[in-house]
């Protein structure tokens, strides 16, 4: 051997630099998809123990929040583009390596991280979480993504509008198909409001407190949090809005119960169901699915400030430990029992409200679970619609005559929604109810554009709301 060749450097084995960051948000998106789990369960623990154990501030926490939502609200987009830069199927890449370029793409196609660091990032990423084999792939497929931007990947993987509208769609707004022609349909109208729905959909939602009445007013919760952290709600008397960044859990008034998270949707189909004009007694309300708690511990607030008792029921144990928690510390009286509303254990005919927020498949809150759009099925309708039926049909009987029934769900699926009430008032699948309609638009004043009714279907992109559907039913013998 010569002696400049004993004087060359020998090439070294390169640590990979460990990011928390965005190991955070790749452990985020593995659990979502191993565990079948949802991202804002996952995320605040993860966030809270790296915040404990090391160096990672806020800045920190708001990237790898916008990481991991991000790209599962774009996630049906991002993996047609990866698949037009391999040369396999899709199914065949390995979950966490689409985790990892999915992360990647996001970085490149949806946010302002410059792209030699987004893809710099990305395989370092890929080097410590899956090794230094796949971490070539991963650079390879992300460098081709960066060639060009979200606008015209989407133009070259979207077939054209004109050809396949509803695939289109699916591919330009990152929904299932079967989604986009469901909304479509519950929608109505043309290309322009069903597009204004679906990119509601992908955007952050706005985190709105509820002031639980008796407890702490929407004024007084402003007051305290100020001009630059709060604003007033758009629709609801009792709502909050949190300016970005805002933190629910560093609320005196969340922690001390007085106030919570909760949308303006849900408010208002509580508060529509304490205002239906009722004749007689008005003493008794029951919600029938009151787990996780939010709209019981706003009409158990307004039940006590009629001295009326609110009984919340809910089936699974630990939702009831849930609606136990929001409700401590209600000043009226209450009860929180653990029940099947199908076969309930009250006498029929002793409330004069009743609410039966019943499981659906979660469409109209697409914005704040984006991975459910990802994890449902057409077929999944088939599973609720006998609940949904069976829940409106013992909530009818569990009121009085001349009471109240409130149907709410937060699905605008029309399998879900107006066809439900009517099954069950004509008698499809079971015995008629008697029971007509009640207009619930004038019990939500100042609310735009809530339709012909008599029932209600609120929008992300019309009211800034979950798509929350209610129909309001009075017993009539």
């Amino acid at each position: 051997m010569n002696e400049q060749a004993r004087r060359r450097p020998s090439k070294t084995y390169r640590r990979p630099k460990k990011d928390p960051v965005r190991i955070l948000a790749f452990e985020a998106l593995r659990a979502v998809d191993e565990r079948a789990a949802y991202a804002n369960l996952v995320l605040p623990p993860l966030l809270k123990k790296a915040r404990e154990v090391g160096d990672f501030d806020n800045r920190d926490a708001a990237l790898a929040t916008e990481l991991v939502y991000g790209t599962l609200r774009r996630q049906g987009t991002y993996d047609a583009i990866i698949s037009a830069c391999i040369d396999r199927p899709l199914r065949q890449v390995d979950p966490p390596v689409l985790d990892v370029l999915a992360l990647g793409a996001h970085q490149l196609l949806g946010t302002r991280i410059p792209t030699h660091a987004a893809v710099s990032a990305s395989v370092e990423l890929a080097r410590v979480v899956l090794g230094d084999g796949r971490a070539k792939f991963v650079n390879a497929v992300l460098r081709k993504i960066s060639k060009d931007d979200l606008d015209a990947w989407v133009e070259r993987v979207a077939p054209p509008y004109d050809e396949d509208a509803e695939d289109h769609l699916a591919v330009v707004h990152s929904h299932p198909r079967w989604i986009v022609s469901a909304l479509w349909d519950a929608l109505g109208g043309g290309r322009a409001g069903i597009e204004d729905l679906l990119e509601a959909d992908n955007e952050r939602p706005e985190v709105t407190l509820v002031a639980r009445p008796g407890r702490v007013s929407a004024d007084a919760l402003l007051d305290t949090l100020g001009e630059e952290s709060g604003l007033p709600g758009r629709w609801s008397p009792y709502a909050v809005r949190l300016t970005e960044g805002g933190e629910p859990g560093a609320i005196d008034a969340v922690r001390e119960g007085r106030a919570g998270v909760q949308d303006e949707g849900s408010q208002l189909v509580a508060v529509a169901l304490a205002n239906a004009p009722l004749e007689g007694t008005d003493n008794r309300w029951l919600d029938g699915c009151a787990g996780p708690g939010g709209k019981a511990a706003l009409l158990a607030a307004l039940a006590a400030e009629r001295g009326a008792h609110l009984l919340a029921s809910e089936k699974q144990p630990h939702r009831a430990r849930l609606v136990e928690r929001a409700l401590a510390g209600n000043p009226g009286p209450y009860q929180v029992i653990t029940a099947d509303g199908t076969r309930p254990p009250w006498r029929p005919g002793v409330f004069d409200r009743v609410l039966v927020d019943v499981p659906c498949t979660g469409l109209g809150a697409l914005r704040r679970r984006p991975e459910a759009r990802w994890r449902r099925r057409p077929e999944d309708l088939e599973g609720f619609a006998p609940l949904q039926r069976s829940l409106l049909r013992e909530a009818l009987k569990a009121v009085r005559v001349g009471g109240v029934v409130g149907y709410a769900t937060c699905s605008p699926h029309l399998a879900e929604t107006r066809v439900v009430v009517e099954d069950v008032l004509k008698g499809r699948g079971g015995p008629a109810a008697e029971a007509e309609w009640v207009d619930a638009r004038p019990l939500m004043p100042g609310v735009a554009a809530l339709g012909d009714g008599p029932d209600v279907q609120l929008w992300p992109h019309v009211h800034g709301t979950d798509a929350m559907y209610l129909a309001l039913l009075r017993r009539t013998a």
